[in-house]
C-alpha cells in the first residue's frame, strides 16, 4: 500500500512533464477545438495513470519489497481468504456510502442546514462504517483505509487538474462540504477525517490491554466532535473565548458522549475476548483532556485530536 500511495504522490509530476512535452509540439496542441484538447488531455492522464499505477509501481513493489506476485493479485487473495465476511463488509460499505452521499448532497443543495452540521453527518457515517470493522475485521480495515486514501488522492488530483469528464463534477460535489481550513486549491478536510480515524488503527500493534486505543479516532471525531458541534451550535451559550465559536456546552456534550460510547463499547469488546485492565479514572482523564484540547484547536483538529487521545489511552 505504501508503494501505491507513493505512486499517487509522484504521478502529478510525471503528468505535468507529459503536458509540457506535449506543449512543445504546437501542431498537436493548436489543432482541434477546446473540447478536443480537453479530451486529449484526459486521455493522456488516464493512460499515464494506468501505466504508473498498474505497471510501474507494482513492478517497483515486487522488486523492493520482494513480493512474489502482483500486488493486485495479493489483494484479491487477501480479500477472498475470508470471502463471506470481507465481501459482506464491502457491500455494506458501498451501500452505506451510496445512500449517505446521495442524501447529504441533496440536503446541502435543498435545505438551509449549515455546512458545519452537514459535515458532521459524515463523522457519524464514519462511526457506522468503521466500528464493526475494527471489532471483527481489523486487518482488512487496515488495507481498506489505505485503499480509501488512494481513492481520495486520485479524486483530488482529478479535481485539481479538472480532468474531463469527472473533474468539474468532483469539484462541485466537494465544494459543497468545504470549510475555512480548505484552501482555494486543495480540499483537505476529508483527508484529515480519514487519517484521524485510520492513524490510531495503523499505530496499534494489537489490542492487548488497551482495546480502546484503535477506536481513538472514531470516538473522538465520530462521536465526541460531532456531538460537541451539534449541541454547541444549537444550544451553546457560554463560549470558551470571545473570538472563538466553541462553547462550554458543546465540549461537555462531546466529553459525555465519548464516555457513554466507551461504556457501551467496552462490554462488546469484552464479549469478543478482549481484556480491559485500564482504570476508569485514567480513561476519564484521557477523554476530558482530549475534549478540552478540541475546544482550543482550530486547524486540522481531525488529524491532531485522535493522535493525542490515542497517546493518552496508551499511557
Amino acid at each position: 500500500m505504501q508503494g501505491l500511495l507513493l505512486g499517487l504522490l509522484l504521478f502529478p509530476v510525471a503528468f505535468k512533464f507529459l503536458l509540457h512535452a506535449l506543449d512543445s509540439f504546437p501542431s498537436v496542441t493548436s489543432s482541434g477545438t477546446m473540447i478536443q484538447n480537453e479530451r486529449r488531455r484526459s486521455l493522456i492522464f488516464f493512460v499515464s495513470f494506468g501505466l504508473i499505477m498498474f505497471v510501474v509501481m507494482p513492478l517497483w513493489m515486487q522488486f523492493v519489497q520482494d513480493f512474489q506476485k502482483h500486488p493486485l493479485l495479493w489483494v484479491v487473495d487477501f480479500v477472498f481468504s475470508e470471502p463471506a465476511k470481507r465481501l459482506s463488509l464491502c457491500i455494506y460499505w458501498v451501500c452505506l456510502i451510496y445512500v449517505s452521499v446521495r442524501r447529504f448532497y441533496y440536503i446541502s443543495k435543498n435545505s438551509k442546514t449549515e455546512r458545519i452540521l452537514l459535515r458532521k453527518y459524515y463523522h457519524l457515517m464514519a462511526v457506522s462504517m468503521f466500528v464493526p470493522a475494527v471489532i471483527f475485521q481489523p486487518k482488512f480495515l487496515d488495507l481498506a483505509f489505505g485503499a480509501a486514501l488512494a481513492v481520495f488522492l486520485t479524486l483530488e488530483i482529478i479535481r485539481v487538474w479538472r480532468i474531463w469528464p469527472l473533474g468539474q463534477l468532483v469539484h462541485q460535489f466537494m465544494n459543497a462540504f468545504t470549510d475555512h481550513r480548505d484552501s482555494e486549491l486543495l480540499i483537505v478536510s476529508h483527508f484529515s477525517l480519514l487519517l484521524g480515524c485510520a492513524l490510531p488503527i495503523w499505530l496499534s500493534s494489537g489490542y492487548n490491554d488497551r482495546p480502546l486505543a484503535p477506536f481513538a479516532g472514531i470516538l473522538s471525531l465520530g462521536i465526541g466532535d460531532t456531538m460537541a458541534s451539534m449541541v454547541g451550535h444549537k444550544y451553546g451559550v457560554l463560549r470558551w473565548s470571545k473570538t472563538g465559536k466553541k462553547t462550554i456546552e458543546g465540549t461537555a456534550a462531546g466529553i459525555t458522549s465519548v464516555l457513554a460510547a466507551c461504556s457501551v463499547l467496552l462490554p462488546v469488546l469484552a464479549s469478543t475476548g478482549y481484556i480491559f485492565t485500564q482504570h476508569w479514572l485514567h480513561l476519564f482523564l484521557a477523554v476530558i483532556v482530549s475534549g478540552l484540547l478540541e475546544a482550543y484547536t482550530a486547524q486540522l483538529d481531525n488529524a491532531f485530536i485522535p493522535l493525542v487521545f490515542y497517546s493518552l489511552l496508551c499511557l
